[in-house]
């Protein structure tokens, strides 16, 4: 069954990966020594895009990116791309992803930098789809963390929306969030709210407890959406329950130590998120290849 892809590809970020990518493998002089010793310049064939285990596929766009700047580099065509699986997409072990047509040069120095930006990526898509599928039926969502790997953060949060899952804050910019260190810093819960607030008006604010009173506290200073560290299922409920008969509506999350065997649990409690920094710093890839066909 093929996926519609999905919106929201970070291709500014993706051009820059490919960029330094393709520095990377090809080395200061930009040869690929193999290819261009064995396969003629005018020669041209077509190759597959195959998984090779079972996964949700994630980062087809960037195929086109790499073989265009690939073609760019070497002075060939740019291949053709057939789609034949796009983002989002289950995949069986054997489905094709994309079909490529074009110069056979092209197509191979391509290969390993377009594999292996669609294994990474579509690994993540792949655990993300565990931790949505064990929140079905659920009002929970499972959202993904800063824990990225550095230069990927757009691509790998990408990755996690084709996998069923939802992003929280991009970076330091976007959304304030008070932790340990924070409220160490300026003294209590409230004084930190307190100073955000002052300084950027219009930002929201997370803030992070790890008890009833300290979820109280930061309720009372004005916070909406309250995240709950390494809770226990019985204190996360006396929380959650705590919030929710404060009046106000509250989103709340459930963060830190969550594991796809108990998740359910932690959803039964009523929060609305839970937070999973594993999705991008713990995902295994899945096994890509690409094989000529003709």
């Amino acid at each position: 069954m093929s996926g519609d892809g999905l919106s929201g590809f970070p291709y500014e970020w993706a051009r820059e990966l490919v960029t330094v990518a393709l520095r990377e493998d090809l080395g200061p002089d930009g040869v690929d020594v193999t290819t261009l010793a064995t396969i003629p310049g005018d020669q041209t064939r077509t190759a597959e895009i195959v998984a090779r285990a079972p996964g949700v596929v994630a980062g087809v766009p960037v195929v086109e990116l790499v073989l265009a700047a690939v073609a760019e580099r070497i002075g060939g065509v740019v291949p053709t791309v057939e789609v034949v699986n796009d983002d989002g997409t289950r995949l069986e072990r054997g489905d094709v992803i994309a079909r490529l047509t074009g110069p056979t040069q092209v197509i191979l120095v391509a290969e390993r930098t377009i594999l292996n930006i669609l294994s990474r990526l579509s690994g993540v898509a792949t655990h993300t789809r565990r931790w949505a599928d064990a929140l079905e039926g659920t009002s929970t969502m499972v959202l993904d963390t800063r824990k990225t790997t550095p230069g990927l953060r757009w691509l790998e949060k990408y990755a996690v929306r084709c996998g069923g899952g939802t992003n929280k804050r991009m970076g330091l910019y976007d959304v304030a969030m008070i932790k340990d260190n924070h409220k160490l810093a300026a003294g209590s819960v409230a004084a930190a709210y307190a100073l955000v607030r002052e300084r950027f008006p219009d930002v929201d604010v997370q803030v992070e407890v790890t008890t009833p009173a300290e979820a109280q506290e930061a309720y009372d200073a004005g916070a909406r959406f309250i995240m709950c560290d390494n809770m226990s299922v019985d204190v996360l409920g006396e929380t959650v329950g705590l919030l929710r008969a404060a009046g106000e509506p509250v989103e709340i999350e459930a963060t830190g130590g969550l594991t796809l065997e108990v998740v359910r649990d932690y959803a039964g409690t009523g929060v609305d998120f839970v937070s999973v920094g594993g999705l991008t710093h713990s995902s295994p890839i899945v096994d890509i290849a690409l094989d000529l066909i003709d």
